[in-house]
């Protein structure tokens, strides 16, 4: 017996709700267990300086993209500057990228129930990993969206979606440059192959005007905000591109077991469409250009783009979200086998086993902040340092027997930061501290971090950094300098860029200095 379309809608709406309601609470719920000072504070503080009139490549160096720090501001904007409201933002994107597995899921005749149980868990692994609000996850949601989109405009020959696709691409590559580039040139590829036998010039009319729509708004707010295009130039693109060479030794050796072993499970997640894909190809070379085909290579270079960058990127294990996404797909594509619902019931297993293990590896352990083997129930109430970190939970790898000690420390730092009326500039990864005395930390860099957010010492781009540094410190005419560790990625701000003799270090504390 059928059943009727209002019951259809209904059911519909209770998934969809049940879906937010699931995909923002587990995120906001991890968002408030551990702490990874470098990582943790950064959009947080970021976010703050934006809100308060202080951009990104004009006001402190960045390699990562402003749209991820913009956001923060927004959300502190309208909801208040506390944790609550940082928490917010990524478990409201986590809400998203499920929303939008649910959507495209259901466009491709996935039964309501199956769309709801792969985006539910598909959620439960793509955000909660870090929790707070982080480059490599919006960029993936990002990138993610652009995918769907192209999937959605080869089998419902809607423009809408054309137009969508050059937006988040644009979103994504100035969130983080990889894996969005990546991203567009397998996006092109698969564009340029679909006009082979579906071209239209309405398509590329909507493409190019979502384009130029894009690029008004962003340079619109260039120069609004006096942005340098020099400052964009060199710390967004070409600091950034002589890093390459380091992060390319990362994807060294090229092994079986480091590119498909080590991923098996998201291969394995995949299957259909690769076999299917590969049947296809073995039939008829031409036949790459069918629509299926050109999905399946979409998903294929998904697949591989999310593990290239996972071995380039020095930040925590994130895309094993991956597989309950393609298994919806090997879901979608094996109806027209024999004994489908074996494979089907293979698929829906597989992906809740695999979201049960890598939640209890990786997620509820905090694996990412680094507190696998730390006991989470030492962490101490944040609120003892101010109402606006209520509810976290405080425990970090520097102090992971002792948050106490930690807290202590802070809060005598925090006491002499806050009876210095001086103009001071705070190198700290606990850059929480200006968001809750309200005032200017003079940051300038987004993370200090040497090498890879900055350059080092006698490398091409060092006296750029340099300059930089020492106008920000003239130009805001800085008395002193606070530096608080420990520190992940520098020592001393000073190293290699002037004498010693220039400046003096009191020790005020276990963790203070003063330069």
């Amino acid at each position: 017996m059928k059943k009727k379309p209002f019951l259809i809608w209904r059911q519909s709406y209770l998934y969809v709700l049940i879906l937010i309601a699931i995909s923002f609470s587990i995120n906001q719920y991890y968002a408030y267990i551990g702490v990874l000072p470098v990582d943790s504070f950064s959009t947080f503080n970021a976010g703050y300086d934006i809100l308060n009139g202080s951009y990104p490549f004009k006001d402190f160096w960045t390699i990562k993209g402003p749209v991820l720090d913009i956001l923060q501001a927004i959300y502190f904007k309208f909801f208040g500057i506390s944790w609550f409201s940082y928490a917010a933002h990524s478990s409201s994107f986590n809400s998203i990228f499920g929303l939008s597995t649910y959507f495209t899921l259901r466009q491709f005749n996935l039964d309501h129930k199956y769309c709801f149980i792969y985006s539910t868990l598909a959620s439960i692994l793509m955000y909660p990993t870090y929790g707070i609000p982080f480059t490599d996850h919006h960029v993936s949601i990002f990138s993610i969206l652009s995918v769907y989109c192209l999937c959605l405009a080869i089998i419902k020959k809607k423009n809408i979606y054309w137009f969508l696709i050059p937006i988040f691409l644009i979103l994504g590559f100035f969130t983080k440059q990889t894996p969005a580039a990546y991203f567009g040139i397998l996006i092109s590829i698969i564009t340029l192959l679909y006009f082979i036998s579906q071209f239209k010039k309405e398509i590329v009319i909507t493409i190019f005007l979502s384009c130029l729509l894009v690029a008004i708004i962003i340079f619109g707010l260039i120069t609004l905000f006096e942005i340098p295009f020099k400052s964009i130039l060199i710390q967004y693109f070409l600091f950034p591109m002589s890093l390459g060479e380091t992060r390319l030794e990362w994807l060294l050796p090229f092994e079986f077991q480091r590119f498909v072993l080590r991923h098996k499970l998201i291969y394995i997640a995949l299957s259909i469409p690769i076999f299917l894909l590969i049947k296809n190809l073995f039939k008829s070379f031409k036949s790459i250009i069918d629509e299926d085909n050109l999905i399946f290579i979409l998903l294929l270079g998904t697949l591989l783009i999310f593990i290239t960058h996972q071995l380039m990127t020095i930040n925590g294990l994130f895309i094993y979200f991956l597989i309950p996404v393609f298994s919806a797909f090997s879901h979608i594509y094996v109806s027209n086998f024999k004994n489908k619902n074996r494979y089907i019931y293979f698929f829906l297993i597989f992906s809740l086993i695999s979201t049960v293990y890598y939640h209890e590896k990786y997620i509820s352990k905090r694996d990412t902040l680094l507190l696998r083997n730390i006991n989470l129930n030492t962490a101490v109430n944040s609120s003892i340092l101010d109402e606006k970190l209520k509810n976290l939970r405080w425990i970090t790898h520097n102090y992971p027997k002792d948050p106490e000690r930690e807290i202590q420390n802070l809060l005598e730092t925090i006491n002499v930061i806050k009876n210095d009326k001086k103009t001071k500039m705070i190198v700290t990864d606990y850059q929480f501290i200006s968001v809750i005395l309200s005032i200017e930390g003079n940051s300038a860099a987004r993370i200090w971090w040497r090498h890879h957010i900055y350059p080092v010492h006698n490398t091409k781009y060092f006296n750029h950094w340099k300059n930089f540094l020492l106008q920000k410190i003239k130009k805001e005419n800085i008395d002193s300098i606070y530096t608080i560790h420990p520190l992940e990625g520098e020592k001393n701000i000073f190293e290699g860029l002037i004498s010693e003799e220039c400046y003096t270090n009191d020790k005020i504390n276990d963790i203070l200095i003063i330069q």
